[in-house]
């Protein structure tokens, strides 16, 4: 149901507090009063407005699967439905006890002491992991458009996603009991399969070490970014000389067995100095005698196919449900919360959408209702329960090109990929509804959408990559950002997120221009009751909203090393500090905090 506007109405103002004045400090008039208690996942230790949403959509999409609307027989729909109930019904996955687990690892190395057959082929057991489970435990392969020709596709090689947090993400205590927790769930895992409760542990210690050691060689992309490192064009035959302790012909041969291959096909590598460093780390370890260990780290990975650190069940079923049928749960859940739209559907050329947002989502529901079609050929005939050798059966899994569910709530610009993705999770409120004064779907959407756009143009924003801009003042805009968000007192570094800290400030004038415009053309904009703001105010009132978090000071220094965003509250203070538009809006005295006399502009 579309959300009243009484309700949007109690939304901003529970979440406003206005004893403050919003020139001294917006966020905290804007949002100091929200504690997210929206989500019934409050117990977690800090959330925002981010969270609370994708918990809504999880929640829709849980709904849908525990329907008894099953849709049409055989269909893909159908089959989703099945594997996610086959999920949830554990007194029959307990009755199987741990024998799947084992005929698991018997095909991917086995386990030392748990009497599963051991297979000594390290490329062997790498190469029937990546083809028969799609599970990369050393590197990720994917074909995507070349960085050097984005006509064309080629083959990239980037570091795998770890299993295990990077140790940059927490302080050092907490670290050591993330590490310990793994390390019990490991032990758990070997009394499954065989173990006494006080069996040798030394083979899994080595495994998360050798984990560890892995992370350490990852070369954070903004360091790569600055090397101007970000691709590396390569071959099969030279990757192999560079990184020989992985038989990479063999093992792009088992990911892509339907495409010919030979040590001149051309690769993209993301990060060649992982890949080198990870080759001498497996050679090293084959050396001293390690190979169970670096099998076993083969295996670890490949179990969390099937088992995972203890969660709320549903949960576990949703995500391996969505591993295996991302596209039909794409579209079961575009039609939930779009119904309207997607029964009009008739393909993108012939829409008229009302708003440029709402083409997105057409874009975004075209790409799923193709992949769902493809999907159902697959499906037809094929028995479908939760397990573990259904893995190999679904070896076929469809991979999105984009990197979010479409139930997600991040937009992102990829630079790889040289595309902007607005999943359709994020068209829901509070960040977008039709029925919303346009102030508040401009100030919301209206800003992230503007903010992504304009990272594809992130080269600009250095001297080097712009050769028609005025290079110096260019640099004194740079200058003035980096030193902005420095002065705050939060220890941003603002070099490492000068691009975020850009689009920011670039998206919130952009997305207000934008709404000017609309304006022009419409005459006339929906008024909120009783709000006593003017609608410039709620525009930007409503991109504060978005920005609403329950603080948590350990999870916000943790941040400050890996994540290029500023904390939220910079992230909206920043902004709407380096606006003329915004100190008109409120009629903030020149000088006051967020007045300043020097206001930082690069767009």
């Amino acid at each position: 149901d579309a959300e009243s506007d009484l309700a949007l109405l109690e939304r901003l103002l529970n979440s406003r507090n206005d004893t403050v004045n919003p020139c001294e400090n917006f966020y905290k008039y804007a949002c100091s009063r929200w504690e997210g208690k929206q989500s019934s996942r409050a117990r977690e230790e800090s959330l925002n407005v981010f969270d609370v949403l994708l918990e809504e959509n999880l929640l829709i999409l849980k709904r849908l699967l525990e329907s008894s609307q099953f849709g049409v027989r055989g269909s893909a729909k159908e089959k989703a439905i099945q594997f996610y109930r086959s999920c949830m019904d554990t007194e029959r996955i307990e009755s199987q006890g741990a024998q799947p687990l084992k005929d698991l690892l018997n095909q991917v190395g086995g386990w030392h002491n748990t009497g599963v057959r051991e297979t000594k082929d390290f490329n062997e057991t790498l190469q029937i992991l990546m083809s028969n489970y799609s599970t990369f435990p050393f590197f990720r392969v994917h074909v995507g458009p070349s960085p050097f020709d984005p006509k064309t596709n080629i083959i990239q090689i980037d570091h795998p996603e770890f299993d295990i947090p990077l140790e940059s993400e927490f302080k050092e205590k907490n670290y050591l009991e993330v590490l310990r927790v793994y390390l019990s769930y490991l032990k758990k895992l070997g009394v499954l399969l065989g173990w006494t409760e006080d069996g040798p542990s030394d083979s899994f210690s080595l495994t998360l070490s050798f984990i560890s050691n892995l992370q350490q060689f990852v070369t954070p992309l903004q360091k790569r970014r600055q090397r101007g490192m970000l691709f590396f064009r390569t071959t099969i035959r030279e990757l192999q000389e560079k990184a020989p302790a992985i038989d990479w012909l063999a093992c792009l041969n088992a990911v892509f067995y339907s495409m010919p291959m030979n040590l001149s096909q051309p690769i993209a590598v993301h990060d060649m100095d992982y890949l080198s460093n990870m080759s001498q780390l497996i050679e090293k370890w084959m050396r001293k005698g390690n190979k169970e260990s670096s099998l076993s780290s083969l295996s670890c990975v490949s179990t969390s196919l099937f088992l995972q650190i203890p969660a709320e069940r549903w949960r576990k079923c949703l995500t391996d449900t969505s591993s295996f049928f991302e596209a039909v749960l794409g579209k079961m859940f575009v039609q939930e919360i779009f119904p309207e739209q997607t029964k009009k559907f008739v393909g993108i050329h012939h829409l008229k959408p009302p708003s440029r947002v709402q083409l997105h989502l057409f874009l975004f529901l075209t790409y799923h209702l193709k992949t769902t079609s493809r999907q159902q050929n697959h499906l037809k005939g094929l028995s479908v329960k939760y397990g573990v050798n259904t893995f190999s059966n679904f070896s076929f899994h469809f991979a999105s090109s984009w990197h979010v569910h479409p139930w997600s709530v991040h937009s992102y610009y990829s630079i790889r990929d040289h595309i902007v993705v607005f999943p359709a999770g994020m068209f829901r409120s509070p960040f977008f509804r039709m029925e919303f004064p346009s102030a508040v779907n401009f100030g919301a959407i209206g800003v992230f959408m503007a903010h992504e756009i304009l990272h594809s143009f992130y080269g600009y924003v250095l001297p080097e990559g712009c050769p028609e801009c005025n290079r110096s003042a260019l640099q004194r805009s740079i200058d003035c950002l980096v030193e902005q968000y420095e002065s705050y007192s939060l220890n941003i570094n603002g070099t490492f997120t000068l691009l975020e800290n850009t689009a920011d400030t670039g998206g919130l004038a952009v997305a207000y221009q934008a709404y000017k415009n609309w304006l022009k053309n419409h005459k006339e904009e929906k008024d909120l009751p009783k709000i006593g703001l003017s609608h410039d105010q709620l525009f930007y009132l409503s991109f504060a909203h978005v920005m609403n978090a329950s603080p948590d000071p350990e999870k916000l220094h943790s941040s400050l090393n890996t994540d290029p965003h500023s904390p939220l509250p910079l992230r909206v203070s920043g902004p709407v500090s380096n606006s003329q538009d915004f100190s008109k809006s409120f009629q903030c005295p020149r000088g006051s905090p967020m007045n300043p006399d020097i206001k930082c502009r690069i767009w």
